[in-house]
């Protein structure tokens, strides 16, 4: 980081300097320039007080020229004066608003500001916060600029909005805050100064006072108890006790009659004579300015480059302005590799997303809670009769037939098998509506994130996700009502276990039945099925019995092979679809529906209104801040070359 540049300015007793001039025509520079609204505070010394307090006057006085003068408020923007020493004779005077500059006489000051100010808040007693500068090139007047803000006032008067009060308070409270703001607070001597709204805004954002300096206006008429008044409230910056010009006076006439009586009054001429008179005020102002100047200069190049970072960065940030089709198609290829690897990552690679806290994009541990949470639903979808054995002997009955006894059809163990598999037939058919509608708004959401820079793909890009998603779902589908049929249509399996589950399931609850029939136990509890009524069982014949419970026990040990493979099997396959639609599906549906039915890749060389809108925005406050630069860096070097002089 640069070192800052400290600078020393320091300003004549009349106000004028060849060092301090051009300094303070860089920072008026950059206020035209407009350079506070990118958040650059400048040095200013704003000028605050009650309506009727004679601020209007200390300006004239200053700047030796008339101002609006009528009932009410007179200021009703922001009225921005440069007052600058002009070794000619003949003095400018220069009005700028609206972007509008018009060369005045000393005779159209009033006249011209009223207009203007018509112009920017309207012909009624409103007010506005958009400033108009009055440029005063004058020999004599101190080198200058100050910012006069509408006078405080409670009541509102005539066509007055109702708030008048809060759009002042709001107004001058915006000016004042920054750090770089000196508060020129002007007080009429006939008010309790404690009491002084001015004050009272003053002290919410400068609490110690060394940013304020007070003019108490008025001491002519109100001389008693002055001296106390200024020494009781302390104001960092001190006080200037003035005599403004009265009636057809002149500015020399009139600096005339303040010597006078603040050297000959007997209560006025107590005061130190550091404290009074306008070319005091004059001298302390330009002083002031001078210090503050020095003070921020430096740390406004930082601000502005900081500033001027942050903009570069956002502008950067903003997708490239697509000139040529073979641009377009460089931004389209990169938007689909980009896609494509995001989505590889979160489900196929299962790496984590940056967001934790969004576990909604976790998409391996949502599928596999998904598939879990299945599983779960199809072992408590079996619902057990508390009867037992009732459903098997009816279908032995139903079976038995011209045959030899005691030999079990494997169609009756095929019917029980397709009874238990239609009933939980609609399950797989939920998971798999539930876990596709779960991929498209992964996949949307992701290719929306990719596409942002791009908002006129949108469209074209979203309807090729959802077509994609409903082809994986239609095809999802057919292969589960596939998969259901398949374990109708056979029983059959390669796992061992089956043989040992179905062998132990006999054996551990075998004998119990046959006690319970010998002891005529109404229930009994069986392994795999908890407490049963068998009382229906006593008058069954044994063979009967023993082919209604083996084909139970049967059937209870192959289920479980059956609900095992179905979720596998699921799981698989939604892994298998993961992967083709990933991997390639994606690509072919979204080139697709761009080239030939999304208007074609065309489309990004149309860049949309609001990334237009912010990309000029940005490039006009970045050419701002960068000729905003220049101006200060150069009066510094200038400044720096004359010191070394």
């Amino acid at each position: 980081m640069a070192k800052k540049r400290k600078l020393s300015i320091q300003a004549n007793n009349n106000g004028t300097t060849t060092t301090y001039t051009p300094i303070l025509d860089a920072v008026d520079k950059l206020r035209r320039l407009n350079v506070t609204q990118q958040g650059i505070p400048l040095p200013t010394i704003v000028v605050v007080g009650d309506q009727s307090s004679g601020k209007s006057s200390v300006l004239e006085s200053l700047a030796g020229i008339s101002l609006p003068r009528g009932q009410g408020i007179c200021t009703r923007v922001p009225l921005i004066m440069r007052l600058q020493h002009h070794p000619d004779p003949v003095p400018e005077f220069v009005l700028e608003f609206q972007k509008k500059s018009l060369k005045i006489t000393e005779s159209q000051i009033s006249e011209a500001i009223d207009m203007a100010t018509v112009e920017i808040a309207g012909s009624s007693k409103g007010i506005s916060n958009v400033p108009l500068t009055l440029v005063v090139k004058k020999h004599g007047v101190p080198d200058l600029t100050m910012i006069d803000l509408p006078g405080i006032t409670r009541v509102p008067v005539h066509d007055q909005p109702e708030n008048i009060y809060e759009q002042i308070s709001e107004i001058i409270m915006e000016h004042i805050k920054p750090e770089e703001s000196i508060i020129l607070n002007v007080l009429s001597a006939t008010v309790d100064f404690p009491t002084c709204e001015s004050i009272r805004m003053s002290r919410r954002v400068d609490t110690t006072g060394q940013r304020t300096l007070a003019v108490v206006t008025k001491s002519d008429r109100s001389p008693d108890g002055l001296l106390e008044k200024v020494t009781s409230v302390n104001i960092g910056l001190g006080y200037v006790c003035v005599r403004n010009r009265i009636n057809d006076e002149t500015y020399e006439e009139a600096r005339i009659q303040e010597t006078k009586l603040f050297e000959t009054h007997h209560l006025l001429s107590m005061i130190d004579k550091s404290m009074v008179g306008i070319p005091v005020l004059a001298n302390k102002l330009v002083q002031i300015q001078s210090v503050i100047i020095s003070k921020c200069l430096p740390d406004i190049v930082t601000k502005i480059n900081v500033r001027l970072n942050d903009l570069i960065l956002e502008l950067n940030k903003l997708p490239q302005n697509l000139t040529s089709i073979p641009e377009a198609m460089t931004a389209f290829t990169r938007i689909i590799g980009s896609l494509k690897e995001t989505l590889q990552k979160i489900l196929i690679r299962g790496e984590l997303d940056d967001d934790l806290e969004n576990k909604q994009m976790c998409c391996n541990a949502r599928l596999a809670e998904m598939v879990d949470e299945f599983s779960k639903e199809l072992d408590t979808n079996v619902n057990f009769s508390e009867n037992f054995l009732v459903e098997e002997m009816r279908v032995l009955e139903e079976a038995n037939g011209i045959q030899l006894p005691h030999f079990l059809p494997h169609y009756v163990f095929l019917y029980l098998l397709q009874r238990k598999v239609s009933s939980i037939s609609d399950l797989p058919v939920s998971f798999v509506h539930k876990v596709c509608g779960y991929l498209e708004s992964i996949c949307v959401k992701v290719l929306i994130d990719h596409c942002g820079s791009y908002p006129q793909l949108i469209s074209s890009m979203r309807k090729a996700a959802q077509i994609v998603m409903a082809k994986m779902k239609n095809k999802f589908l057919k292969r589960v009502v596939e998969m259901i049929e398949m374990e109708k249509n056979t029983g059959y399996t390669c796992d061992h276990d089956f043989i040992v589950s179905w062998n132990k399931l006999k054996s551990s609850n075998h004998d119990q039945l046959s006690q319970a029939m010998s002891n005529r136990s109404k229930t009994i509890n069986i392994k795999g099925f908890g407490s049963v009524k068998v009382k229906h069982l006593f008058d069954v014949p044994t063979n009967v019995l023993d082919q209604a419970f083996d084909l139970k026990m049967r059937m209870t040990a192959y289920w479980n092979i059956v609900l095992k493979r179905m979720v596998d099997w699921l799981a698989l396959q939604l892994r298998f679809m993961i992967q083709k639609v990933v991997n390639k599906d994606i690509e072919i549906e979204i080139v697709n529906e761009v080239m030939l039915h999304g208007g074609g890749i065309e489309k990004m060389l149309d860049e949309p209104p609001s990334v237009a809108k912010n990309r000029e925005r940005l490039q006009k406050s970045i050419a701002l801040l960068q000729e905003s630069k220049e101006v200060i860096e150069q009066v510094m070097d200038d400044i720096l070359i004359k010191a070394d002089h």
